[in-house]
Order: C-alpha cells, then structure tokens, then sequence
C-alpha cells in the first residue's frame, strides 16, 4: 500500500518547468530570435524575485541555504543581464544592424523591445537598491 503523495502546493512552478522542458526538446533547434529571447527574459526575472523572496524567508531560520539562495539570485540577474545584452546584438525585423543599447532616455520603439528594457531596467534598479549600501549622510 503506497502512502497518498502530498497536495502540490507549487502547480504552477511544476507547469513553468513542463513548459521549459517541452521548448527543450521541441523549439531549441532553430536559432534565438527577439521575441524567443524577450519571453525567455520575462521567465529569468520572474525567477529571480521568486529567489529574492526565498532568500529573504529562508535566511533568518537557515542561514546557510539562505546565502545559498541569496548566490543564486545573483546569478540568475547575471544570466538575465546576458539575455538582455543578446537581444541588443540580434538585428532588428527592419534591418541587419545591431538593436540600440538600452538606455532610459531613448528606448527603443515597439514591443517586444520596449517590454525587454523596461523590464531589465526594472530588475536593475531593485538589485542596485537591495545590493548597494545606502549613504544616510547629507553632503554639507
């Protein structure tokens, strides 16, 4: 007699995973292009505050893991980051050249771009905020 498996209580967790292991097999044989690699981005960064927030949880009762997972959320911005820059080197839909660099003043037009960018600099600006040490002091 086999003991009931507990409730999933991470449904949709386990389907993302299906869902990535199913692209595996059947999309990855044809090269990356902007849209693969903006939905891949919002996946990346989606992750990286489900860590984030682990991380948070897990550290006060288990300090090791937590760091473990605090580790991990930093590479996963670093994975996230290289996507980002990747999606800048492939040609755009209207001509050969590389993307523009992604900056605040001049985004580039349209979607997929505008989401990738608004995106990463989103994620950019929370771990510049988590991960830089704030100056309380006033300049006199």
């Amino acid at each position: 007699m086999t003991t009931p498996s507990p409730p999933d209580g991470l449904p949709f967790l386990r389907a993302a995973t299906a869902g990535l292991r199913h692209h595996i097999r059947t999309g990855a044989d044809r090269p990356a292009d902007r849209a693969h690699l903006d939905t891949l981005h919002a996946h990346l960064t989606a992750l990286h505050q489900l860590l984030d927030r682990l991380a948070g949880t897990t550290r006060p009762p288990h300090p090791a893991a937590g760091r473990l997972l605090s580790t991990a959320h930093t590479h996963l911005w670093q994975a996230s980051s290289a996507v980002h820059d990747a999606f800048h080197t492939l040609p755009t839909s209207t001509d050969s050249t590389s993307g523009a660099a992604c900056d605040p003043k001049r985004l580039p037009k349209g979607p997929p771009f505008l989401t990738i960018c608004h995106r990463h600099l989103a994620t950019g600006h929370a771990v510049r905020r988590k991960t830089t040490p704030a100056d309380h002091t006033r300049a006199s």
